[in-house]
C-alpha cells in the first residue's frame, strides 16, 4: 500500500515538474505574443514626429512605422496603447505592455534593467530657444544659473541634472515645456535633435534650434529581461528590416536623411 502511495506521489511529483518546466518554457515573451497574436506596443501618441494622432484618430509617426513593420515580422499584429512619458518605463516593467517605440535611449542605466533590440535610431541632444533671444548657449555649462527645461524621466532630464548650476524643470512632455520657453519662463529647454527639426518646420512658436550638447545616442526598443528567445526574434527581424531597406525609407518618409546612422557633428 504504502508502494502503491509512494508511486502515486512521484507520478504526481513528475507531471508537476513537467507542468511547471511546460510554463518556464511558455514564459518567453515570444511565446505570450505569438498565441495572443499581437505585439503591445507602448508610446506616447503625443511626440510627433515620432508617435501622434492623425485628424482621423490613428497613430502616425516614425515609430509607429517602425513598430508595425518589426510586429509584421513577428507575424502578428501591433496594438499600441498610449501613456504619459514619465509612467513608460514603469508601465513595461508591470507588464502593461511588450515594448516600447518611443525614442528610448539606450543607456547603462536602462540596460541594467532591461534589455534592448539593436539601435535603429542615433540622433544628440541639442538645445531650443526663443527666436528672439540674443543669448548663444554654446553648451550646457552655459546654463548655469538659468532655468533648463525637459521632459521628466528622460536621458535629457539625467543629462542637464548632471551639470551643478542649472536649474530643471521637469515636465509630462515636449509641448508643455516649450509653451513655457516661449512665454519666457523658461531660459532654454533640451531634446533631441531630429524632433526639434520637425516642430522647427510645423511649431507656430517663436522657438529656434540650438546648439547640439553632448554625444550622440542610439534608440532602440526595450523589452523585459529574462525572454531570450524574444530577443532573438527582435533582433532578427530589425536585422532583416535594415537590410531590405525598410528601416531607410521609414527615415527618408519622416526627416529626408538616414537617421539610422550614428550622428557627425
Amino acid at each position: 500500500m504504502k508502494f502503491a502511495l509512494l508511486k502515486k506521489l512521484f507520478a504526481l511529483a513528475l507531471a508537476g515538474t513537467t507542468f511547471v518546466a511546460a510554463s518556464a518554457h511558455a514564459d518567453d515573451l515570444l511565446d505570450q505574443v505569438k498565441a495572443r497574436g499581437t505585439l503591445r506596443i507602448g508610446l506616447e501618441g503625443t511626440f510627433p514626429p515620432f508617435n501622434s494622432k492623425a485628424p482621423n484618430g490613428d497613430l502616425v509617426g516614425f515609430d509607429v512605422d517602425i513598430a508595425r513593420a518589426v510586429a509584421a515580422k513577428l507575424g502578428v499584429k501591433p496594438e499600441f496603447v498610449t501613456t504619459e512619458w514619465s509612467g513608460i518605463i514603469a508601465g513595461l516593467q508591470a507588464g502593461k505592455f511588450d515594448v516600447i517605440a518611443n525614442q528610448v535611449g539606450i543607456t547603462d542605466q536602462r540596460k541594467a534593467v532591461l534589455d534592448f533590440s539593436p539601435a535603429y535610431t542615433y540622433s544628440a541632444a541639442q538645445l531650443i530657444e526663443r527666436r528672439d533671444d540674443t543669448r548663444q548657449f554654446k553648451s550646457l555649462d552655459d546654463l548655469k544659473g538659468k532655468k533648463l527645461g525637459v521632459a521628466l524621466g528622460t536621458n535629457y532630464m539625467d543629462m542637464a541634472k548632471s551639470v551643478p548650476g542649472i536649474d530643471v524643470k521637469t515636465y509630462p512632455g515636449a509641448p508643455e515645456y516649450l509653451r513655457d520657453l516661449a512665454a519666457g519662463r523658461l531660459d532654454a529647454a533640451l531634446n533631441d535633435r531630429l524632433m526639434l527639426a520637425y516642430l522647427m518646420k510645423n511649431s507656430q512658436l517663436p522657438l529656434r534650434a540650438g546648439a547640439l550638447v553632448g554625444d550622440g545616442n542610439p534608440s532602440g526598443i526595450p523589452f523585459r529581461k529574462g525572454n531570450p528567445k524574444f530577443a532573438k526574434a527582435i533582433d532578427d527581424a530589425m536585422t532583416q528590416l535594415e537590410a531590405d531597406g525598410t528601416f531607410t525609407k521609414i527615415s527618408d518618409k519622416w526627416f529626408g536623411i538616414d537617421v539610422t546612422r550614428p550622428v557627425t557633428k
